[in-house]
């Protein structure tokens, strides 16, 4: 009966970690969100990393987070490294190009809790009086986030934190 039991375990863990390695080689998490503003006032929330940070639901999530920036304050370059608690991680997030008042796409380094780098990115569409601003990140899937994501809904986890962040932004934009 004992081996019955572990052989129809060990069949099930090695279907799983077999249905883990059929999953997508890469992820996409996608929000939007229609904000009352002008592109020309919302690229500046988002291009400059200090006012980035403002709104940041990241930096939100770990207020005695240690931020250290580097290069110059907005555009191509601009960067800091961050070190928070066990909800905001540690890594680093550069601003790799930026087209003014249309995209920003940033590169994002984590190192903590799990090793890995994506691409960032912030599209925003006039719309009348508003702008439709598309916050995105894509990047590969490493097994481990693969047999993670049979368990955890990733989009969720990671959408739920882009629409706080674009709520925070649409507020931030709006009240000034």
């Amino acid at each position: 009966m004992i081996k019955t039991i572990l052989f129809v375990l060990a069949v099930a863990l090695v279907a799983l970690l077999a249905y883990a390695a059929t999953r997508p080689d890469t992820f996409a998490v996608t929000r939007s969100a229609t904000i009352q503003a002008p592109a020309q006032k919302l690229h500046p929330l988002i291009a400059d990393l200090r006012a980035f940070n403002t709104w940041n639901p990241y930096a939100k999530k770990d207020p005695a987070m240690r931020i250290t920036y580097r290069g110059p304050a907005a555009g191509p370059g601009a960067a800091y490294d961050f070190d928070g608690n066990k909800d905001a991680g540690s890594g680093s997030i550069e601003l790799l190009s930026d087209q003014p008042p249309s995209k920003v796409t940033m590169e994002l380094h984590m190192i903590k809790p799990m090793e890995g780098r994506n691409t960032i990115e912030f599209d925003l569409k006039p719309q009348g009086d508003a702008t439709v601003v598309t916050w995105s990140m894509h990047g590969p899937a490493p097994y481990i986030s693969k047999l993670a994501g049979i368990f955890l809904d990733m989009d969720k986890m990671i959408g739920s934190d882009f629409e706080a962040g674009l709520a925070n932004l649409k507020a931030a934009a709006e009240q000034r």
